[in-house]
């Protein structure tokens, strides 16, 4: 009998961490990828090598959309398709901090379905399935309730307070950061921090399993402009996230549209 798409890649993604903690970040050969796209580790290619087999023997139907392999268009034929970053933060690897994670999802007809993320070096495991609500190292867990956006604790970068995008003002939140965007949506989801941010143009491996993540939490998870997230998508990119609880949410959409003209 065939095991669940979530036990499936809860175990190969504790796989992925027996492999790259193998590795000693700053150690571990890397190199830039072309065109500016960021560095990557022999560590990156072993745990995608792994996750690969282990994955691709268990669902053969399934497509492949990884940071690592190089695209094809024949995942756009399959009607479910694992989406993968096998080492979401390579730049905190590479100096040996604990915050990088793996991120391995399941995407069905472009919505997810099962997901997992994982900080070996935290011994951090997020996990979800659709319907089934949302986990941190077995607990569930629930984003926060907080009412207001000018006390709220964000996670973004500091492109995202650029005053360009907030056209009636900055609004008076605090705002920190965690290099893996995985992880950012795990600590929103166990309402460590009440909403995550990102305006650029972002990959939908760093995204997909902590999307799925922060919903089953009980959160909200869209693009910038607040219209839903849908995946596998022929370029896989998502325009920007905004993942909150739902009243925070609001708040963030009606800070980032435009100021009303002046009454005369």
């Amino acid at each position: 009998m065939q095991a669940p798409d979530l036990a499936l890649i809860t175990d190969a993604i504790r796989m992925a961490g027996r492999v790259a903690t193998s590795f000693t970040g700053p150690a571990a050969q890397s190199w830039d990828k072309p065109g500016g796209a960021g560095p990557v580790t022999e560590a990156d290619l072993a745990v995608n090598t792994m996750l690969e087999s282990v994955l691709r023997s268990a669902r053969p139907s399934y497509g492949w959309l990884s940071e690592e392999t190089e695209d094809s268009a024949a995942r756009m034929s399959c009607d479910t398709v694992f989406i993968i970053d096998p080492i979401d933060g390579t730049r905190s690897f590479v100096e040996g901090s604990r915050t990088w994670a793996h991120s391995v999802a399941i995407a069905h007809h472009g919505q997810i379905t099962a997901a997992a993320v994982y900080l070996p070096m935290r011994d951090k495991l997020y996990s979800a399935a659709l319907g089934e609500g949302a986990f941190h190292n077995g607990e569930r867990i629930a984003v926060s309730r907080a009412p207001e956006l000018n006390s709220a604790q964000i996670l973004a970068t500091k492109p995202a307070v650029a005053p360009d995008h907030w056209p009636a003002g900055l609004p008076g939140f605090t705002r920190s950061h965690r290099p893996s965007l995985a992880y950012r949506l795990g600590l929103v989801a166990e309402a460590k921090f009440d909403a995550m941010l990102t305006f650029r143009p972002t990959w939908e491996w760093d995204i997909a399993a902590g999307a799925l993540i922060v919903t089953e939490a009980g959160g909200l998870c869209t693009d910038k402009t607040g219209a839903p997230l849908r995946f596998n998508n022929a370029n896989p990119t998502l325009n920007g996230v905004i993942a909150s609880g739902s009243l925070l949410h609001e708040q963030v959409l009606a800070a980032l549209g435009p100021v009303p003209p002046a009454a005369p």
